[in-house]
């Protein structure tokens, strides 16, 4: 007789709730959209102290559906887990991506980290048919497209 043995395992449960109707959520054109849109989710106390990571989750439309804070870190570095950013944008049934993140020395240009990083998750994206739009490297006063500069 072949007695079963039972398995414990996690159950794992995917759950999105916007609270806002699509109409009501704002729609990204250009750079300068999204800027405006993550400037006003940013604490300007930290932005020249702490590096943090962020994304912009979009419809197929471009429109938000919702900003994920996906890390902060010191003040010369923090880590953008690709895993985290796409549970997050899957999570959400996301079509886009915006990436963006500060550097507290208050310099736009990006790094060879910076850019590897970019074509990373582009690829990665591809792969989920999660299109990354665009990386945004911020400050209070500005902003540095990879899209604008023709890098993504």
């Amino acid at each position: 007789m072949v007695q079963s043995k039972l398995f414990k395992v996690a159950e794992v449960e995917i759950t999105y709730k916007p609270k806002f109707k699509v109409s009501e959520r704002p729609q990204i054109s250009s750079s300068n959209d999204s800027y405006q849109i993550l400037i006003q989710q940013w604490d300007l106390g930290k932005m020249g102290l702490l590096e943090e990571f962020k994304i912009l989750l979009l419809n197929r439309r471009n429109r938000v559906l919702g900003l994920v804070n996906i890390s902060q870190g010191g003040f010369s570095g923090t880590i953008a887990d690709p895993k985290v950013i796409f549970i997050s944008a899957l999570k959400a049934c996301a079509s886009g991506l915006i990436l963006c993140h500060n550097h507290p020395s208050g310099e736009f240009d990006p790094s060879r980290e910076d850019i590897a990083l970019t074509k990373k998750l582009k690829s990665g994206g591809a792969l989920l048919d999660i299109t990354v739009l665009d990386h945004l490297i911020i400050g209070a006063d500005g902003f540095y497209s990879f899209a604008d500069e023709g890098i993504i």
